[in-house]
């Protein structure tokens, strides 16, 4: 993990170069650090590396209660630790898509999959705009 976050800075280039609006960049980086920080919890928690499968709550809340900036804010560890699992949640269903395992996961399948979805929002939105 980098040291300021789960994402290396050329992570961050990586996904700033994806030239999509800046929602979608957004939410692309959010789901880029939950994959990064869940495979960090799994890897910490003794999951065999490429295993893929996604911690559970406990194994979530007892990795952010070992984070020195939160360890003692028990209010912020429960909210992490769902904002995670809904994370999680995404990844499943992004990976089902792909027939792998959650946290198999790498950027670029994260990025390509950010392209489709803003691919599909403009096909929507032309043909909504489409003179009769």
């Amino acid at each position: 993990m980098a040291a300021d976050g789960p994402l290396s800075p050329a992570e961050l280039a990586e996904l700033e170069s994806t030239l999509l609006p800046a929602l979608e960049r957004h939410h692309l980086r959010l789901l880029a650090h939950g994959l990064r920080t869940l495979q960090a919890i799994a890897a910490a928690h003794g999951a065999q590396p490429g295993s893929g499968e996604l911690p559970d709550r406990s194994a979530i809340r007892s990795w952010a209660a070992d984070q020195p900036p939160i360890a003692q804010d028990r209010a912020f560890i429960e909210v992490l630790s769902s904002q995670l699992e809904s994370a999680g949640r995404q990844l499943e269903q992004l990976a089902a898509e792909l027939g792998r395992p959650p946290l198999s996961l790498e950027l670029r399948d994260l990025i390509a999959w950010a392209r489709n979805q803003a691919n599909q929002r403009i096909a929507i939105i032309s043909a909504v705009n489409l003179p009769p």
